[in-house]
């Protein structure tokens, strides 16, 4: 079996693991073991996130994520907001439950004035408190629900991101019910996206069935496929550790590229069984457009920018890893 190598061709998705590992809640499902306490991953600086924006920039980044942890654990996410929203539309994933109506005027304050469009994207895993708690935690289904109604309130819509755990023949039944759930809510445009269950971290505890299959990528399955529908072709994720290929690979040593953006332009070589969810289902983790289709607030980066501009000036690695 040849194992298959992807380049990266471009950068459409700088991803910032703001607060590593911190967060205020333990899910079932986790995919990278986030939890109170869990400190694999440490939080970033606000000077790393600069740096690594500026560098970003220079390739022509076209979309800015921070994720966790819990993103709202670190105290200058809205300073880094600033920043980032400066140079491309900026995604936040949270679970929503700091997002008291402090934060929320915030956020709004900062959208407001940015060049770029805020998405804030909140996450819920059951149209129901019973649904919902048994998987994120007691307590966490009614505040999550509040922060979307804070959000939308101020004129924010965020997206509502659910993972996939339920059975197949349910699917028309439960997304019914999100929508349902959301505009009882008040929340006037429900926006939803639907997350695989990811075979990694706790999940593979929670779910033995997705352990059982450890199927790895060939070369004669990504013949004739488009490579660049890979995130590790156009995406890195900036962690207090370095730079790893791809959020779903934080846990993979072997997955970390260098010490900062610049030195992150090595190929991978794709041995994990997480590189074929991303083969069934693409770019799972990043938006489908950098503005919030319908609402004309801000600009979109995607289909502006070659895809080859800025990436020549990455190196493979950096000269005290050589």
């Amino acid at each position: 079996m040849t194992v298959p190598t992807v380049k990266l061709t471009h950068l459409d998705s700088l991803w910032f693991q703001v607060s590593g590992t911190l967060c205020n809640i333990a899910c079932a499902h986790c995919f990278n073991n986030s939890g109170p306490n869990v400190r694999t991953f440490s939080f970033l600086s606000l000077e790393k996130v600069r740096a690594e924006l500026a560098a970003a920039a220079k390739a022509c980044v076209k979309e800015v994520f921070f994720t966790g942890g819990e993103p709202f654990l670190h105290p200058q996410l809205p300073e880094m907001l600033e920043m980032s929203l400066g140079t491309a539309p900026t995604t936040v994933l949270t679970n929503g439950m700091l997002i008291n109506d402090r934060i929320a005027d915030r956020l709004a304050a900062i959208e407001r004035g940015a060049r770029y469009s805020l998405e804030i994207r909140v996450s819920l895993d059951g149209y129901s408190e019973e649904m919902n708690d048994a998987i994120r935690g007691k307590g966490v289904f009614r505040q999550a629900l509040a922060a979307t109604a804070r959000l939308s309130r101020r004129g924010l819509l965020p997206l509502v991101t659910i993972v996939h755990t339920w059975r197949d023949e349910e699917d028309l039944r439960t997304l019914a019910g999100f929508r349902e759930l959301l505009e009882k809510a008040g929340y006037s445009r429900p926006r939803i996206k639907v997350l695989p269950s990811l075979p990694l971290g706790r999940e593979l505890a929670r779910s033995p069935e997705l352990a059982s299959d450890q199927s790895l990528l060939t070369e004669d399955m990504l013949e004739g496929f488009d490579r660049d529908l890979l995130m590790c072709s156009n995406s890195r994720v900036v962690t207090d550790r370095g730079v790893w290929v791809c959020p779903l690979l934080v846990e993979k040593t072997d997955a970390r590229l260098g010490s900062s953006l610049e030195y992150s332009a090595a190929a991978y070589r794709l041995v994990h069984h997480a590189c074929v969810t991303c083969y069934q289902y693409g770019t799972i983790c990043s938006n489908v457009s950098g503005e919030i289709e319908g609402s004309g607030r801000k600009p979109s980066l995607r289909g502006q920018i070659p895809h080859s501009a800025g990436v020549h000036q990455f190196r493979e690695s950096s000269p005290e890893e050589l």
